[in-house]
């Protein structure tokens, strides 16, 4: 399964992001997340032991979700995430090296960018999605922007300061979807309350179409 196909689907374009998630916990709040339908679940490599949730996740609901890691800082973090079964790639900042790794190697990537030159050397290392991080400092207007000068076929995700309750002005302005941290999981919410949580984002996402 691909982030294309995925999204052709009809999956909501919203990933997860599980920033302290523990192993231990990781299978029942992607449960919880997968039944909200929330179908891309991203673990933070600077979670605790985010191989072992994202390679538990992976063999749980990777037939139904794309999985993967995120704050991807090096090359040798792609090799472990591709090792662990990931299948996105998730970056906090424009990485020629991680970046042409993750392509080499089959992954969805993710990467992250705040300027038109981090935007276009993402692209050019093989990216055909890019996050705009952080995206609330910026704002929709400078989506826009950003898309006058990008190839039509990049999508833009925003990520930072997103949640319920602005998704549709960060769809309004041009991004593809968004990636949802705090407002969704935080370390020590429980799986009901992470559920709860997803499908009011499905929700608002659903009231957008």
């Amino acid at each position: 399964m691909t982030m294309d196909e995925l999204l052709d689907d009809g999956a909501p374009p919203i990933a997860a992001i599980l920033r302290g998630i523990r192993a231990d916990e990781a299978l029942d709040v992607a449960a919880a997340l997968v039944e909200a339908g929330i179908r891309i679940l991203e673990v933070p490599f600077n979670s605790p032991d985010p191989l072992a949730s994202i390679g538990a996740m992976q063999q749980a609901f990777g037939d139904r979700a794309i999985i993967g890691g995120g704050t991807v800082l090096s090359v040798e973090a792609v090799e472990q995430l591709h090792g662990a079964g990931g299948r996105i790639m998730v970056t906090p900042n424009t990485n020629p090296a991680v970046i042409a790794r993750g392509a080499e190697l089959g992954l969805e990537l993710l990467p992250g960018f705040m300027t038109p030159s981090e935007a276009f050397s993402a692209i050019a290392s093989g990216a055909r999605r890019i996050k705009l991080f952080p995206a609330a400092r910026l704002g929709p207007a400078y989506v826009k922007a950003v898309k006058d000068v990008l190839p039509r076929h990049v999508g833009v995700w925003a990520v930072g300061g997103t949640g319920a309750d602005t998704i549709g002005e960060w769809l309004a302005g041009g991004c593809e979807g968004i990636g949802v941290g705090g407002a969704l999981y935080r370390p020590g919410d429980d799986a009901a309350l992470v559920g709860t949580r997803g499908r009011e984002l499905v929700a608002a996402w659903k009231a957008t179409r």
